[in-house]
């Protein structure tokens, strides 16, 4: 296995969220742009629609905590069919910080969480 990723490599960050000289590289990981959000000022510089959970676990989940679970498991299936993809994020983060940008209003009910956790080893 490669080598670990420093948790502090990796944030979270809402897309309201104005993005910061710290935030390392942006990187958007959801399968549709955030609602009312200019792409200039949201300073993304990759978005990576293949990472996000499907349209149907999206529309299962409903960001319905009591489905959180179920969701984290379906999830990280998902992101196993897209190996490619995971293994170049973990490549980004190894070199240096990068900001997961992401559009859900419940912070720690989320796809960016979930896909943290996979990148620093903890799932």
């Amino acid at each position: 296995m490669s080598k670990r990723i420093p948790a502090d490599h990796i944030r979270l960050k809402r897309a309201y969220e104005a993005p910061a000289p710290d935030d390392g590289t942006r990187i958007l990981i959801d399968r549709l742009w955030p609602r009312g959000v200019n792409k200039d000022d949201a300073a993304i510089d990759e978005w990576v629609k293949e990472i996000a959970p499907s349209t149907e676990l999206r529309k299962w989940f409903g960001h319905d905590p009591g489905r959180w679970e179920e969701f984290r498991r379906r999830y990280q299936a998902e992101i196993r069919q897209h190996s490619d993809e995971f293994d170049r994020l973990r490549a980004v983060a190894q070199r240096g910080r990068i900001t997961l940008v992401f559009s859900a209003h419940d912070e720690a009910h989320n796809n960016a969480v979930v896909l943290k956790e996979l990148l620093l080893g903890h799932a």
